[in-house]
């Protein structure tokens, strides 16, 4: 089965061709993080404007560089939530009307579970059961995969996600627009043990997140520095590290955790936080002290792209999944609620 994905749920064009055989076939993307710097974060009309600019043209690239045409492909995977409402409508109405035209299915695809199984495109994906961390700007969960579609949530932030806090942190230092690796950048020029950042709910039992707390910490922290005159370059550095390693050593400790209730022993990171180069040192280390595994996607898989959708798509397309041609999305959609497999 040969399988077109659409990704449009925020600030990025994503079109891949993933076939069942052959794996995939090709990809492109194009992110909007230019356009959208000069505000300081994503502007939701813009981004759906550029979509509509992005889309076709990235469909014919991926066709080309697949070397095939449009009568060859089985299905269309397109993102129908969460995320941006007018942005995912591009993906949708787009995906539908080729399906139309093409007499072929489209199917709307769960933006965190095509994070969540973007590591199955490896050449060693992960075997189930397994514990995934969704770490993203939108969202911290841990959950525990028995199969797709088969979700129990185990913890999740009750405020900022990991992501929107390294934002947010990164603004308020006067960093550009996406923050998240700037600080990882400076944090690599940070002097170790300068400031020392709580590990928000950390002292207490259970597996929910809170990162607010912990913004609100690095805010007070630099403006400390600021009204002391040291709000240089170094500072900024030492309190990247600071805030990035308090984030680190939070995730870890909760995996952790969630692998022990669990009694496993398979850890899978996914979405744009698990980039990180630091988060990915920290979960490497602790899976090696209990003897266990980490998986994650190549760099380019974990922020968003259209191959996880059409490696989702085509999952559940394969199992006999449809749905009709009305152009539906969710810009809140729990992952629980998916059908199984």
């Amino acid at each position: 089965m040969l399988v077109l994905g659409l990704e449009t749920s925020c600030d990025e064009t994503g079109v891949a061709l993933y076939d069942s055989e052959r794996g995939l076939l090709a990809d492109a993307l194009f992110s909007q993080i230019d356009l959208h710097r000069a505000y300081g974060g994503v502007v939701p009309e813009l981004a759906s404007r550029d979509h509509v600019k992005r889309m076709l043209p990235l469909i014919r690239q991926v066709l080309a560089d697949a070397g095939c045409v449009a009568t060859e492909i089985d299905a269309i995977a397109y993102t129908a939530g969460p995320g941006l409402v007018g942005a995912l409508l591009v993906g949708a109405s787009c995906a539908q009307a080729l399906a139309f035209a093409w007499g072929i299915p489209a199917l709307g695809v769960h933006h965190m579970e095509g994070h969540l199984l973007a590591p199955m495109l490896e050449e060693q994906p992960p075997e189930f059961p397994f514990v995934a961390l969704l770490v993203s700007g939108g969202h911290t969960q841990l959950v525990r995969v028995d199969g797709i579609g088969q979700y129990e949530l185990l913890g999740e932030t009750l405020d900022d996600a990991a992501g929107e806090a390294f934002d947010k942190t990164a603004k308020l230092m006067g960093l550009n627009y996406p923050g998240g690796p700037e600080i990882a950048r400076l944090a690599t020029q940070g002097v170790p043990g300068r400031f020392v950042f709580p590990r928000p709910m950390t002292d207490r039992p259970g597996l929910d997140f809170s990162f607010s707390g912990l913004k609100t910490f690095a805010l007070n922290t630099w403006q400390q520095c600021q009204q002391a005159g040291d709000d240089g370059e170094q500072t900024r550095c030492d309190v990247s590290l600071a805030f990035q390693q308090a984030v680190v050593e939070t995730l870890t400790i909760k995996c952790k955790r969630a692998l022990k209730q669990t009694g496993l022993k398979r850890l899978v990171i996914a979405g744009g936080v698990s980039a990180n180069k630091a988060l990915r040192t920290s979960l490497e280390d602790m899976l090696a002290s209990i003897k266990g595994n980490v998986y994650y996607a190549r760099p380019q898989f974990c922020t968003d792209n259209g191959a996880m959708i059409a490696y989702a798509g085509c999952q559940r397309l394969a199992a006999g999944q449809q749905e009709s041609l009305a152009i539906s999305v969710q810009a809140r959609w729990p992952m629980e609620q998916l059908a199984p497999l």
